[in-house]
Parts: C-alpha cells; sequence; structure tokens
C-alpha cells in the first residue's frame, strides 16, 4: 500500500512517497512505513498531475488491498494480448492454511493444547529431504526421497471459511505433483479457517501465472469460473491468497525441473507451508533439464 504527494516548489518535479506492508496475521509485522523520494531528471509537466494526501490505510485493511488489487490488469491489448492459457488440461484445488502437529517427548511446544504450530498445502505440510530435490529427479534417485503423490484436491472436504473441523493435526510428507511438459495448468487455492483466517502471500519458483480471478467465502467451482479475467489479468509469479477467500491462476508449465511454491512468511514456510512441482522434459534439445554444472558445490 503507498501513497505519494508531488513537490510543485522543486525545479524538477519531485515525488513523497510512503509505503507499509499488508498483513492480516498478528505478529507478521511491526507498524512500520517506509518513505522515499522519487525525482524525475527531466521537466514534466504538473498540471495534469493528481495530488495525493499520503494518508495510509492500516496494515490490515482487507477491503482496501483487494479493491486495489482487483484494478491490477496487464498491458495486453489486441494487439498483443495477455497469453493466458485459454485451455486447460490439469486443475487443482489446494487449501492453503495453518495447522497443528503433536508435540514431542520432552518438548515444549506453544500451539493449542500443547501442539506444535504447523502449515500445510491440502493438509500437507512438507517434510524437507536430506537430499535435493532436483538432485534426486535429474539422477533418478527419487526413491526415499520425495513421492509423485501430491493431492491434486484436499483429501479431506469442510467448510473451509466457516467452522473449523475438530482435528486440526496436519499430515507430514516430502511429496510432489508431476506435470508432462507444456501443460496448462489452472490451480484455485483456497484459504482456510483453521487456527484463524490469514493472508498467504504464495510464491512459484520458475514461472510466471495469470491471476484470473479470485473472492471470498468459498470456490465455487460451477460459478466462480464464469467470471475469470482470460483476456488481460495481471502477470505475476507472487501472489496473496485473500483472507478467508480464494485466488485462481493458470500457467503454462514450460520450464522442466522442481519448483517449489510456498508462502512467503518465513514463519509459515519453516512450518511446512510449500510443496513442488515437478515438470518433466520435454521432446526438443531446448525442453530439456540441463545437467548440473562441474563445479558444483556440494552440501
Amino acid at each position: 500500500m503507498f501513497s505519494s504527494k508531488p513537490n510543485l516548489t522543486s525545479q524538477m518535479p519531485t515525488f513523497f512517497m510512503t509505503a507499509r506492508p499488508y498483513v492480516t496475521g498478528l505478529g507478521t509485522f511491526d507498524n512500520s512505513t517506509v518513505t522515499g523520494i522519487l525525482e524525475y531528471e527531466s521537466p514534466v509537466s504538473m498540471k495534469n498531475l493528481p495530488l495525493f494526501k499520503p494518508i495510509l490505510p492500516p496494515l490490515n485493511d482487507t477491503s482496501f488491498a483487494t479493491n486495489f488489487t482487483n484494478k491490477l490488469r496487464s498491458l495486453a491489448n489486441p494487439q498483443f494480448p495477455a497469453n493466458v492459457p485459454q485451455t486447460v488440461e490439469k486443475h487443482f484445488f489446494f487449501t492453503i492454511g495453518l495447522g497443528t502437529s503433536p508435540c514431542r517427548q520432552n518438548q515444549t511446544c506453544q500451539g493449542p493444547n500443547g501442539t506444535k504450530f504447523a502449515a500445510s498445502v491440502n493438509n500437507v505440510s512438507f517434510a524437507q529431504p536430506n537430499t535435493a530435490l532436483l538432485q534426486a529427479h535429474f539422477f533418478g534417485q527419487s526413491n526415499g526421497v520425495y513421492s509423485p503423490d501430491f493431492p491434486i484436491n484436499p483429501t479431506h472436504w469442510f467448510d473451509y471459511t466457516g467452522n473449523p473441523p475438530n482435528n486440526t493435526n496436519v499430515s507430514n510428507g516430502t511429496k510432489i505433483t508431476v506435470l508432462p511438459f507444456n501443460t496448462s495448468v489452472e490451480l484455485v487455492m483456497q484459504d482456510t479457517s483453521i487456527l484463524g483466517a490469514e493472508s498467504h502471500p504464495l510464491h512459484l519458483h520458475g514461472f510466471n501465472f495469470f491471476v484470473v480471478g479470485q473472492g471470498f467465502g468459498n470456490y465455487d467451482p460451477n460459478n466462480d469460473p464464469k467470471n475469470f479475467n482470460l483476456v488481460d489479468p495481471i502477470e505475476r509469479n507472487t501472489v496473496g491468497v485473500p483472507s478467508g477467500g480464494w485466488v485462481a491462476i493458470r500457467f503454462l508449465a514450460d520450464n522442466p525441473g522442481v519448483w517449489f511454491m510456498h508462502c512467503h512468511l518465513e514463519v509459515h514456510t519453516s512450518w511446512g507451508l510449500k510443496m513442488a512441482w515437478l515438470v518433466l522434459d520435454g521432446k526438443l534439445p531446448n525442453q530439456k533439464l540441463l545437467p548440473p554444472p562441474s563445479d558444483l558445490p556440494k552440501c
């Protein structure tokens, strides 16, 4: 969230800018504001520039953040349309949220009822392997490192933004999703109310994606896709899953390798809110994963 105000007395147009983060969870950020100065090197006409009073919304103003992001569009036009996948070969529905894990013996945990805080995608909390996923994939040594059976839908369905289930424990595993090269993907990510609804900034490595839709409440697969923007949606590699809502993205899996997708709140990532996509090689030489360099340092 940001605001700006021009300085009209300067010889060159100078904008004083302020910004602050948007966050819905407690203790993620303090009430900090960053400031900066933007000055143009050449004269700019100030007649048609709007004047803004630099008043910022509260940190957790979901309504303001939603109204702002809903206005964002790509620079697409009829001559240069956005390259949004118009047809989808693989559909995925992921729940994104917090949870708990049993506390180990002789360990003190600060979660509800003495449990340990956890986070998960489709109720799978990512377990960090001892061998790198990309290394295991390239050398064909995946056994004991990861399994290619990450669920494409939640294992247990419930009212995601209503009353949470009584059992908040998550499962643990190193699971990935395998995609053939050049697969068109649609992924809907649904926030959950387990231990409180919260906005999660999800970042995808290796790809840009198009944000084709978002909303609040539970995603409706019958009606919500009718309102998807497939003409000029914004293209990003990180998107906030709305607090108590959902977001839909589309991308083309044309980059072979193993790519993490994780929450950009570090504490949630450490609790297991991440998963990985494995994109297989294509048929052409330039569609294949390159071998590691000879001077690659070993762990």
